[in-house]
């Protein structure tokens, strides 16, 4: 037991703890100038040298003023504790009365239907429910996440977003109204034509996040040679990439195209991977016979090569090739130094003053001329097969469409299909219908191919019940 010892303020007194000096301390040869307590005055009285520690407590606390605490029945709480703790429900499912109140046992404990089967099967599924419980948040929250990305506006910023899908380095180029009626009536199928490649394009650069650039093809200053007539491609894509300075790749398509397949991005289907998808040595398809790679010995060592410095990041023109040679009906090009050479130089006006009459293709002509005599354009140009973007109907390039590295093989689900030549004693809207039509068949979704199973097969029955009505 611990006692507070407070030093006597007087020099060789005792103790100041009231009530704990002992009458024997004269015996200890200590000797005190201060009474002991039992001969303190209590109210007039002198008490005795028998004090007991109750009433020392209890005079010291007198003496010295300390208040007096207790917690018992302070507050609403501590008042009303029973009361409340009796009118608060007990989980006591079970019914039994047999146990003790310091256990509790029974209390709290889940046993529904005395144990019977129902009530195991409700106690296993309330179990497995509450632990699928998160997990089934989780899956609700992400399949509203992805709602929210495809209905709202973030699925197209995403896609548009240069560092994260990439839409906004792609412009793609539209050649619309052809002629603009000036040379020939354009009539409601040629309208119809023109809708529908606009409509398709328009629908594929919406779902990837692309520029679209609509570019009117009509001729006018026919006579005029500072315009050019069917030279304004060159000129086109100069004016895009300054209309477009963030863009990087700008691809060429005619108004006779059509995309077959729109859930190809050209990412995937190309750009990904584009040493892959491209060829530099144009000895692998060569339908010009171009002498290929140059062999002069005062040329550097990058022009003399046959497949440049095989560098994705070098290539600036990327060109199909079809049965007569390079094909401009759908074609890429970068933006880059090269490029604006190239461009300057293809719509040099001396080349095309002397040349003109000579090049039947016009610029597609032009460009085969600077491949064939200028080593600057080989190292930064690649070809792509035709099937990748450019695929032909069965009239092009052929009678019969058996070139497999030239017409459209739905088994392959070739991505563009090009009706080029079709004006030439062909049905260019024939033609574009039939392959409208192919595309959304082969684009269904799973409920419109259920649908159509079921509307094919209720039609076949049908049919065949009315032949036997018939034959009867």
């Amino acid at each position: 037991m611990s006692l507070s010892r407070s030093p006597s303020p007087r020099r060789g007194g005792g103790w100041s703890s009231p009530g704990l000096t002992n009458q024997f301390d004269h015996i200890s040869g200590r000797s005190t100038p201060r009474k002991g307590y039992g001969e303190l005055h209590m109210n007039g009285v002198i008490s005795g040298n028998n004090v007991t520690w109750a009433s020392a407590k209890a005079k010291s606390e007198e003496i010295n003023g300390y208040p007096s605490f207790s917690t018992r029945s302070n507050g609403f709480i501590a008042r009303n504790a029973r009361k409340l703790s009796n009118s608060l429900p007990r989980l006591n499912l079970t019914g039994r009365k047999d146990y003790a109140d310091k256990e509790k046992l029974g209390r709290g404990r889940w046993n529904p239907s005395n144990g019977s089967k129902l009530g195991r099967l409700q106690t296993y599924f309330g179990r497995a429910a509450r632990r699928m419980r998160l997990r089934f948040m989780l899956v609700v929250a992400f399949l509203l996440a992805t709602l929210l990305f495809y209905v709202t506006p973030l699925h197209g910023v995403y896609r548009r977003a240069s560092f994260l899908g990439g839409g906004s380095k792609f412009v793609v180029i539209l050649a619309a109204n052809q002629g603009g009626g000036v040379m020939e009536w354009k009539g409601p199928r040629e309208w119809a034509i023109e809708r529908d490649s606009v409509k398709n394009k328009k629908k594929y650069v919406e779902k990837w996040g692309y520029d679209l650039e609509i570019v009117d093809m009509s001729t006018k200053k026919r006579y005029a040679h500072e315009w050019r007539e069917s030279w304004e491609k060159v000129d086109t894509i100069r004016n895009c990439m300054r209309k477009y300075p963030k863009a990087e790749w700008f691809w060429w398509l005619d108004l006779n195209t059509f995309i077959m397949e729109p859930s190809y991005s050209l990412q995937s289907h190309i750009f990904n991977n584009l040493p892959a998808n491209t060829y530099r040595d144009i000895n692998n398809y060569n339908p010009l016979n171009i002498v290929h790679p140059f062999t002069a010995p005062y040329l550097d060592p990058l022009s003399r090569s046959a497949t440049g410095d095989n560098k994705s990041e070098s290539i600036g023109l990327v060109i199909p090739q079809d049965c007569s040679g390079f094909n401009l009906g759908s074609f890429f090009i970068r933006r880059g130094p090269w490029t604006d050479r190239l461009l300057d130089i293809w719509w040099d006006p001396v080349g095309y003053e002397q040349k003109h009459m000579e090049w039947e293709h016009k610029e597609q002509d032009a460009l085969e001329h600077l491949y064939i005599n200028q080593p600057w354009v080989r190292p930064h140009t690649a070809f792509i097969p035709q099937r990748k973007i450019n695929s032909f109907p069965p009239g092009a390039c052929g009678e019969n469409g058996e070139d497999e590295r030239i017409h459209y093989r739905e088994g392959d689900r070739d991505f563009v299909v090009n009706m080029a030549g079709c004006e030439w004693g062909r049905d260019c809207w024939g033609e574009m219908y039939n392959y409208r039509e192919l595309s959304n068949k082969l684009n269904r979704s799973r409920w419109e191919r259920f649908k159509d199973g079921i509307s094919g097969k209720l039609k076949g029955f049908w049919g065949e019940s009315k032949k036997d009505e018939e034959g009867t």
